[in-house]
């Protein structure tokens, strides 16, 4: 193994003999505590000879990744003291975790945060026991780690959280590492982009390190083969001016690293002053650095004859029985002792003055920046009355009105209040998603070519759209971590694309929940519309409702549903989720023209509640229904109504209770989500014996799951999408799936008792319509006009003879 040496003071450079010294200590040390959290559970200083019982019986850790990380970080603390500047530390290599622990404790925010992991010898072997120890902290630059916005387990998203961060925030510069594995992902290389939508005028700058350290987990990387002028090329195109800093020997990494740090944020700063100026914004090459080291270095050389830094075998653990065989005890001990920790710790084990003394103070800390625990800047929305908005309804279930287009106009009053704090993220669907009259108070955030006859581009945009969900979402999430609030809103067969980003996201919140010195940050709110039900110039690739059901597999304490059935619901829920904390909010909604069912106080008395009875389409009274009509989403909802307005017609004496669902986690047992409802509220909306026919927006085995434990749920039937699907018409698209107002009729006259008998007549009726739908819409293109035109008229449905029979059942 190559010792490390002293670095000297030969290397000519911009760092003065004693700063070098004092900065390589500083590494030093942040990388002895490294090895010493993958390794050690005792004897931290080595004060005595290694023995087994001093290394930790299961060996968890990535260390490949580390040392460049703390190499970045001790520059950047550096500049930020000489500079005086706001400064976060984003690192895609979040394995990378005990070099960022390091620093923390470094730096005396971990003592700080964690009071029992002191800075003394004892704080120390806290500090190495817990690492990924049970009862102990992760592996990963966790949410239990200060400093952090970004928990790198899932690679590719660094870029996009650090321009997140960067929106609206002009004075802070966020040094982001990516590492050249996650530089492989898809994610990340289309958020190099993210400079062509960041406004030096009022945004902070992004410095992008790119860390080519050369291998992955067992393979080497693409951009650490490619020639470099390739990769310069690249990153040129990219629109940044890319400076190469490389090699092994501490003292030249150091002062060529110093000087080529220094050289970047001169240019960011001329690039913002010229900005801000008040001259015309001409976009120009961001700088950025790509950093060339060794893989584990200071590592290692060899172990057991095989390569280990510079190579694959030191991304993990580089040799794992260190507790069991005396020759990997010599060599780790031989390794730590390397980083010579009598001259970085003093007698007590605390980090010597040179080393202590050596970062910002206070919340120029990278490790205590108040941007990393976004919760502290949160500052709640300037929201409007959102009941002004309201659309008058004078009778239920008529009008035809897009929902979200109304809700555009909500939001573009939300932007004008909030130029601040307040953004909207969408994949190229803002227009296509009627939320077009926000452009009314912003543009579309662009830097890039402008063509005279382009629309609603200007850097300072704030509406965020790029063709990428992977981008929007972590620049949305970046913004919310940071202290700032969101929407994004998305077709919604595509949000499937960033399912693992929202498990991310939704993991971070369920451990900041448990994390008091985490304060709560706005929710992560999608609005998800060009619905399954509603594809109507597209087909079977964009219909899939799915994405609840991903969403509904984490803690309840995170996660909210909403199924609003038309615009004043949605107004409703959509305040609701802007004013919420720590939560995922879905909202549901079509954007296509649908009927209105509720006037604004009664949709504010529904949403309140989350779940009721429409007394208004039911004919129940005050008795017990033969039928539960139960419906959730807009298009089921207009289903099911249709199949009662029938039933009025078919059978005037059948008792039907409607039961409308907007919040979707209503259903579920109150001990299992803080929504849900008791046995009691549940069976007196649903019956504890009735049939309970139950259209649903999605895929219909979720209403069953929520449901399981409910006494009726062998009486619950629930229709919805079911993988049938084309381009059709919108009518077609529920008769394909059996969630039309015909297949529900018929289903009730098939699941009431005694009702089937006097049903011939009626359940025929209901058959020719579907054969006639199905020969109509394939000679006029259209649905039949009935279905067409259809609007709520109670009791107006067909009547078959002068004198129905009575449909009472025995026990009615």
């Amino acid at each position: 193994m190559k010792p490390v040496q002293p670095v000297g003071t030969r290397v000519l450079g911009p760092l003065a003999p004693d700063e070098l010294d004092r900065i390589d200590a500083w590494w030093r040390a942040a990388n002895y505590l490294s090895v010493g959290q993958i390794y050690l559970m005792d004897n931290p200083l080595l004060r005595e000879p290694l023995r087994p019982e001093h290394v930790k019986p299961r060996l968890l850790g990535h260390w490949g990744t580390t040392p460049g990380l703390t190499f970045v970080y001790a520059h950047l603390n550096r500049a930020i003291r000489d500079r005086d500047l706001s400064m976060m530390y984003v690192i895609g290599p979040g394995h990378g975790g005990p070099g960022i622990v390091a620093a923390a404790y470094l730096d005396g925010t971990y003592t700080e945060t964690y009071p029992e992991i002191a800075q003394d010898e004892d704080g120390l072997r806290r500090l190495f026991r817990q690492f990924s120890f049970p009862g102990g902290i992760p592996s990963h630059v966790a949410p239990e780690t200060p400093g952090s916005i970004h928990e790198g387990g899932e690679l590719g998203y660094a870029l996009s959280h650090a321009y997140g961060a960067a929106f609206d925030n002009p004075d802070l510069v966020v040094a982001c590492v990516v590492g050249d594995g996650e530089a492989e992902t898809g994610p990340l290389a289309t958020s190099w982009h993210s400079n062509k939508f960041l406004d030096p005028r009022r945004d902070g700058a992004v410095l992008p390190v790119l860390h080519l350290n050369g291998y992955k987990i067992a393979n080497p990387t693409v951009l650490a083969r490619i020639p470099e002028t390739e990769l310069l090329s690249l990153l040129r195109g990219y629109g940044h001016t890319p400076y190469v800093v490389a090699g092994d020997d501490p003292a030249e990494m150091h002062q060529a690293f110093a000087a080529t740090l220094e050289r970047c944020l001169d240019e960011i700063r001329d690039i913002q002053q010229e900005a801000r100026g008040g001259g015309r914004v001409e976009r120009r090459p961001w700088p950025m650095i790509v950093l060339r080291t060794p893989k584990g270095w200071t590592g290692p050389q060899e172990v057991d004859g095989q390569r280990i830094e510079g190579y694959w075998r030191s991304h993990q653990v580089p040799f794992a029985d260190a507790r069991g065989n005396e020759s990997h005890r010599r060599i780790l001990e031989d390794w730590l002792r390397g980083y010579r920790p009598e001259e970085l710790f003093d007698g007590a084990g605390a980090p010597v003055p040179a080393i202590r003394d050596l970062h910002p103070a206070g919340g120029r800390r990278m490790s205590a920046i108040p941007h990393a625990n976004g919760g502290l800047l949160l500052r709640d929305l300037e929201l409007p009355d959102f009941t002004a908005y309201a659309v008058p309804v004078e009778t239920p279930g008529t009008g035809a009105v897009e929902a979200t287009r109304v809700l555009g106009t909500f939001l573009r009053d939300v932007m004008a209040r909030n130029a601040d704090r307040f953004r909207l993220f969408s994949p190229d669907e803002n227009n296509s998603n009627r939320l077009q009259d926000v452009l009314e108070v912003t543009d579309r955030a662009w830097n890039a070519e402008t063509l005279p006859y382009d629309d609603h581009l200007a850097p300072d945009g704030r509406v965020m759209e790029i063709l990428s969900e992977h981008t929007c979402e972590g620049w949305l999430e970046g913004y919310l971590l940071t202290g700032r609030h969101g929407l994004f809103s998305c077709y919604e067969a595509f949000v499937h694309v960033i399912d693992s980003m929202f498990n991310q996201h939704a993991k971070w919140l369920k451990t900041t929940n448990q994390i008091p010195w985490r304060r709560p940050i706005a929710s992560l709110n999608y609005l998800l519309t060009s619905h399954v039900w509603r594809q109507d110039h597209n087909g079977f690739s964009h219909q899939d409702p799915g994405f609840i059901d991903h969403v509904v597999n984490k803690k309840s304490d995170v996660i909210r549903v909403y199924l609003p059935p038309d615009a004043n619901c949605l107004l409703s829920v959509a305040d609701h989720c802007l004013r919420s904390r720590q939560y995922v909010n879905v909202i549901v909604a079509g954007k296509q023209p649908a009927l209105q069912y509720l006037d604004m106080d009664s949709a504010v008395e529904h949403c309140t509640k989350g779940i009721g009875i429409w007394d208004w389409a039911s004919s129940d009274g005050n008795e017990e229904p033969d039928v539960v009509m139960a419906c959730a989403g807009d298009v089921p909802t207009m289903e099911t109504l249709a199949a009662v307005d029938l039933l009025h017609g078919f059978f005037p004496d059948l008792r039907i209770r409607v039961v409308n669902v907007v919040d979707l986690m209503r259903l579920q047992d109150h001990r299992e989500h803080p929504h849900g409802l008791s046995d009691a509220d549940f069976d007196a909306l649903f019956t504890r014996d009735r049939p309970v026919i139950f259209a649903y927006h999605g895929y219909p085995w979720l209403i069953h799951r929520l449901t399981y434990r409910r006494t009726n749920h062998d009486n619950m039937h629930v229709r919805g999408y079911k993988e049938e699907g084309t381009t059709t018409t919108p009518f077609d698209m529920t008769v394909l799936n059996q969630v039309d107002r015909f297949d529900l009729a018929i289903d009730v006259i098939d699941r009431v008792p005694g009702l089937q008998a006097h049903a011939g007549q009626a359940r025929e009726w209901l058959r020719n319509r579907l054969i006639e739908h199905r020969r109509y819409i394939r000679e006029h293109g259209e649905d039949l006009p009935e279905v067409r035109h259809w609007q709520w008229q109670q009791g107006a449905g067909p009547r078959l003879t002068t004198e129905q029979p009575s449909t009472r059942t025995p026990e009615g």
